[in-house]
């Protein structure tokens, strides 16, 4: 009967067989012969016809506003249960990698429609703790990454700029053996190879490494990905040549909770950086 009552609720809003065949794609005798169905189903006149006009009936104007409530109802139903069928998949991320998790949400809408990413800003403890908890699904991490996780899809992200305040008088570029004898702030522990004076802060915190540099603690090596995306007037990034250092980054996961959505978000992502 859930045909019949579109019929109706169409013809109800065109007031002509023919308009409402239109908008349906069906032809005018079938929607005709729906309304006659309907009309007997429920032993009653739904509309006075005459050759010039359709009106409802009474009766058919009492009915309308319930078989417009039955029609949001199904419509309704069938949302929900494309909501449920539908593969969710949380990924973690840190900053540095907000534009290639932009580049895996768009790959896999367009590969795998039924498969819906979720993303979560976080460093690298943070991206740890969501994984181990199940909180998400996998998370785009630091490494070296714990031994606990499956990992894969790694790229590497160059060194080559350094955060100075905005009044150093480093400007246009400086050499890595200038760094010998200065302080220096390190995301993580993981640029030993740099000279100078190290001093550990927070991994994947940049913005709060380059609070202390605008406060003359320490200059801070940082890749240009990053001082692409930031806006401050108290530090200035300057061209760091010779360091050859870079950070290395990829996809972690816990490999007892393999499923076919991971398998296509490892996929996703590995598109996502031969496309870059």
């Amino acid at each position: 009967m859930l045909k019949e009552i579109q019929c109706f609720t169409r013809v109800a809003g065109r007031l002509s067989f023919s308009r409402a065949a239109a908008d349906l794609g069906m032809s005018q005798p079938a929607v005709s012969q729906a309304i006659t169905r309907l009309e007997k189903a429920l032993d009653l006149q739904l509309f006075e016809r005459t050759a010039r006009e359709v009106r409802l009936t009474p009766a058919g104007d009492a009915l309308l506003g319930q078989a417009e409530q039955v029609l949001a109802a199904v419509a309704g139903f069938a949302e929900e249960a494309a909501r449920l069928t539908q593969s969710v998949i949380h990924l973690a991320y840190p900053s540095i990698a907000g534009a290639l998790a932009a580049r895996i949400v768009r790959r896999l809408s367009a590969r795998s429609p039924a498969l819906a990413v979720e993303l979560r800003p976080a460093g690298r403890g943070a991206a740890h703790r969501a994984l181990d908890e199940g909180r998400v699904s996998a998370a785009i991490v630091a490494f070296p990454a714990p031994v606990r996780f499956t990992t894969g899809a790694r790229f590497h992200v160059s060194v080559d700029r350094l955060a100075v305040p905005a009044d150093h008088p480093w400007r246009n570029r400086v050499l890595a053996e200038q760094l010998a004898g200065q302080d220096l702030l390190v995301p993580g522990g993981r640029l030993a190879g740099l000279p100078g004076r190290h001093r550990q802060v927070a991994e994947d915190d940049f913005g709060a490494a380059l609070d202390l540099v605008a406060a003359g603690v320490g200059m801070l090596p940082i890749p240009q990905l990053v001082a692409r995306t930031v806006r401050r007037e108290d530090v200035r990034f300057v061209p760091l040549e010779g360091a050859e250092t870079r950070l290395t980054y990829g996809l972690a996961w816990r490999g007892e909770k393999v499923t076919p959505a991971l398998m296509a978000l490892v996929q996703a992502v590995q598109e996502a950086l031969w496309t870059r």
